[in-house]
């Protein structure tokens, strides 16, 4: 009987059918595709990340075999000379390609990501009411529920709240989200273009960083700059695991309705 072919092995018989050919980095160095299994720990380190809060359904090995795609993929559009360190550049393209799998399964019902926008829209509307990031009670409030079924509601909508704020920016023509790696191998844009973008991206950030509360914010930097799982987070801020989803998914929402406002402008 044959050995089960895991996403590890189907990556390792993908990679020994290409030839051993080299990608340059911005240093000069090269990433051999021979190598590219040393990044499958990055792939499962991702793809156990966005696994959070998902259903059961959801199998991990897809996750995985999305994430190994993407990685093929991150090599075979890699350009050293951009100044991007080919790890960074893997992540980010790992991290789509999972995304894209998630989007793909349509596994979040249609109602929940109605009721997403819904409160997307919501905290738009009150922080420029306010000129501040609203308070839970406000948001219940203006949604016309109880703080209760406030906060069932950010339970339930925390799945499809998993874009990236890496992929949160939006192109001129329509209102789909663009990720910020494509951004930075655009052939369209000149390399002065490109970086006036990703300042202007990380100094928008920053500044709606600083209109959310101290504990978003903090939940924010924990998870997407320390790379701390919910419950880690939850141990260094004495908040439960859920408690803390539901204040990602506030942030998170919030800064999405921040991107969307500059980039649809």
């Amino acid at each position: 009987m044959s050995a089960k072919k895991t996403p590890a092995n189907k990556a390792n018989q993908q990679y020994s059918k290409q030839k051993q050919a080299v990608a340059p980095t911005e240093d000069g160095a090269v990433v051999n595709k021979g190598e590219l299994v040393d990044y499958l720990p990055l792939v499962k380190y991702i793809a156990g990340r966005l696994a959070i809060g998902l259903p059961r359904s959801v199998e991990m090995d897809d996750l995985i075999n999305a994430g190994v795609v993407g990685l093929i993929e991150a090599y075979s559009n890699f350009d050293g000379t951009k100044g991007v360190k080919f790890e960074t550049y893997a992540s980010l393209r790992v991290r789509g390609s999972i995304l894209d799998e998630l989007r793909g399964m349509d596994w979040v019902p249609r109602s929940t990501r109605a009721r997403s926008r819904e409160v997307e829209r919501t905290l738009s509307k009150l922080e420029s009411k306010f000129g501040r990031s609203p308070t839970e009670a406000e948001l219940a409030d203006e949604l016309d529920v109880t703080i209760e079924e406030y906060y069932h509601i950010i339970d339930d909508v925390s799945s499809a709240a998993l874009l990236s704020l890496d992929e949160s920016s939006f192109g001129e023509d329509d209102d789909k989200p663009v990720p910020l790696v494509d951004t930075l191998r655009s052939k369209d844009q000149p390399s002065a273009l490109v970086n006036l973008e990703r300042l202007e991206m990380r100094d928008l950030l920053a500044d709606s960083l600083g209109q959310v509360s101290e504990q978003e914010r903090l939940v924010i930097a924990l998870y997407y700059y320390e790379e701390l799982t919910l419950k880690e987070i939850g141990q260094v801020l004495e908040l439960s695991e859920s408690r803390v989803s539901q204040l990602h998914t506030k942030a998170v929402l919030g800064l999405r309705a921040k991107l969307r406002k500059r980039f649809m402008a």
